[in-house]
């Protein structure tokens, strides 16, 4: 099977196209590398430079495939709600070309690397697959209008489609051209930050006397590899005229301080750390139930956070 691969030049995409060959699959990235790296191509891919919201590049793209992996996407919260018309021009108008291109090649397959910001700030933990929508950012209403084309396309022409919505993603994979891994600038994301914290640049940690079993906030977190092991399982069980949604996660989530711990075993040292005031917004805990994930697709995270990070440091080196 050839599997069109969008946002392959990205760490989450360029994972999911390094896997998909090892596992024997045929691959084409399309990226325009504008946040991606070229470097993290797979040699072995079919490479397409390009942008998403060209239709003549995303045919080209999807000649000989028989179903697409969708990663391509802006995805920073913050630049979301600064410069919205990116969001929603990328994320939702690059969706909606795909899926036109899709159905004039009769390409029927469909995963969506979703995202839980689609939930908002929710009522209810665990989150379900059920729990309200109501993102409060451009970023997760462009993914949830994503997730709403998904389900009348499904409807109407019989395509079939499974949209995976997760937090945080995080280790890395060596690959056979080097490791593909986080690179954000600037980096906001927790298990890179404590990984380069230092005595003059501690890592600040935002409260320490939330409602919480050690007083630090508590997130999913998922590896990267056990992410793209869902994407693949998906492509198995989606079926044609239905779109399902499916989280995923770590299955209980970890609190700031068992991320400390964790890196400190890992680098055999202490992390230097400063607690300092709450963010306002923050959530005490944001975690999802991946119920449906093993009953769906038999799946289960197989790496923990001390794997993520291990992963990530030695993607350092």
């Amino acid at each position: 099977m050839r599997v069109l691969v969008t946002g392959g030049a990205g760490y989450i995409g360029g994972t999911a196209a390094a896997i998909l060959l090892e596992r024997g699959f045929d691959v084409t990235v399309l990226d325009d590398c504008s946040t991606g790296h070229l470097e993290a191509v797979d040699s072995r891919a079919t490479f397409i430079n390009g942008s998403i919201l060209d239709n003549a590049t995303v045919a080209k793209a999807l000649q000989g495939v028989e179903a697409v992996l969708h990663f391509s996407a802006k995805s920073l919260v913050g630049e979301s709600v600064t410069k919205p018309e990116i969001y929603w021009n990328t994320n939702v108008n690059g969706a909606r070309i795909l899926l036109d291109e899709m159905r004039t090649a009769g390409i029927k397959k469909i995963v969506f690397s979703s995202t839980a910001a689609t939930y908002g700030e929710p009522k209810e933990i665990p989150i379900t697959e059920n729990s309200e929508t109501k993102p409060t950012n451009p970023y997760g209403a462009s993914k949830l209008a994503v997730d709403y084309m998904l389900t009348s396309e499904a409807i109407a022409h019989e395509i079939a489609a499974i949209s995976l919505r997760y937090f945080n993603v995080a280790g890395a994979l060596k690959s056979s051209s080097g490791w593909l891994a986080e690179r954000h600038d600037p980096e906001t994301h927790l298990i890179p930050n404590i990984l380069r914290a230092s005595d003059t640049a501690p890592l600040k940690v935002f409260g320490s006397d939330w409602p919480t079993q050690d007083g630090t906030c508590i997130r999913d977190y998922i590896h990267v590899v056990d992410l793209i092991e869902a994407h693949i399982l998906a492509l198995g069980a989606a079926t044609a005229g239905s779109h399902q949604i499916i989280n995923l996660g770590s299955g209980g989530g970890y609190s700031v301080r068992e991320v400390i711990t964790a890196t400190e075993k890992v680098l055999g040292r202490q992390v230097p750390a400063e607690f300092v005031e709450r963010r306002a917004g923050d959530p005490a805990v944001l975690i999802a139930d991946i119920t449906k994930a093993e009953s769906i697709l038999g799946w289960k995270p197989s790496q923990n956070i001390e794997d993520m990070v291990r992963d990530t440091w030695d993607s350092f080196q």
